[in-house]
């Protein structure tokens, strides 16, 4: 199967035009007309990732988040993004990104099914296409009120995470949340106008936490990969569906940080 024939149902799932225009999606190193006949799935394009993708002998590496965010001068062994992207050249691996645009269609939805999100909305519409919205972020209610430290062992159980942050008062009952996958601390307004009691994100902090407290949100940051690791579970059911006969890998990935 040619990669071009992938990537259109890739685009019919998360199209291009739904990036933000700061990002860069799509076939970022490789041919179209390649043939595709194993596929490994990462949430960063590290050279660990790299290293797996070159041993396994894949053919595309598909991830979430773009190795090349802005224009490179050299393509180099002693620059690390050039180390990465010599490795994939010389290996003849093809190399995809669906970034915003997933997190648009896709990811926002599949992390508020996990949370039995009821009654759900865009939290940040984007675009509008004949009246129906898609963006950032939902926002809904749990599947039942719970207390704030009720609500970040739920959020612990569910995406199988060690530990989360939470700022605000563990006792509070809350019953309706906002959920960004990734990094959420710029859009803590849009919590809030969306009505939000809780807001579910990564990549926050202390001015972030105290502000949204004095505001009356509660946040629970469960780091920027803990959340969006659900992106190769995801793929892996979308490959398993749309494309059975290719082989399809997910590589061994964890939080880039450890906790001492």
């Amino acid at each position: 199967m040619k990669c071009s024939d992938i990537m259109v149902k890739l685009e019919e799932l998360s199209p291009v035009s739904y990036a933000e225009s700061w990002d860069n999606v799509g076939l970022l190193t490789g041919r179209n007309e390649k043939e595709i006949h194993s596929v490994m799935l990462a949430v960063d394009a590290t050279s660990a990732v790299i290293r797996q993708a070159v041993s396994a002998q894949v053919d595309l590496l598909l991830t979430h988040h773009p190795l090349l965010f802005s224009p490179q001068k050299r393509i180099c062994q002693e620059n690390f993004i050039g180390k990465r992207l010599l490795e994939l050249i010389g290996h003849d691996i093809n190399y995809y990104a669906m970034h915003t645009n997933f997190d648009v269609m896709g990811m926002a939805d599949a992390a508020a099914d996990e949370l039995d999100l009821k009654n759900r909305d865009v939290m940040i519409v984007t675009c509008e296409e004949d009246g129906a919205k898609e963006g950032l972020g939902r926002v809904g209610d749990l599947p039942y009120p719970m207390t704030l430290k009720e609500c970040a062992e739920y959020v612990k159980s569910v995406f199988s995470l060690e530990q989360v942050m939470v700022y605000g008062d563990p006792a509070r009952v809350v019953e309706k949340m906002a959920v960004l996958p990734g990094s959420g601390k710029d859009e803590i307004q849009d919590a809030i106008a969306a009505g939000a009691q809780v807001y579910l994100t990564g990549d926050l902090g202390h001015h972030a936490g105290i502000d949204a407290i004095e505001q009356g949100l509660c946040m629970i940051d469960a780091g920027h990969f803990g959340l969006e690791k659900i992106f190769v579970p995801y793929m892996q059911e979308f490959f398993r569906r749309e494309f059975p006969q290719l082989e399809v890998r997910a590589a061994q990935e964890k939080a880039p940080f450890t906790v001492i």
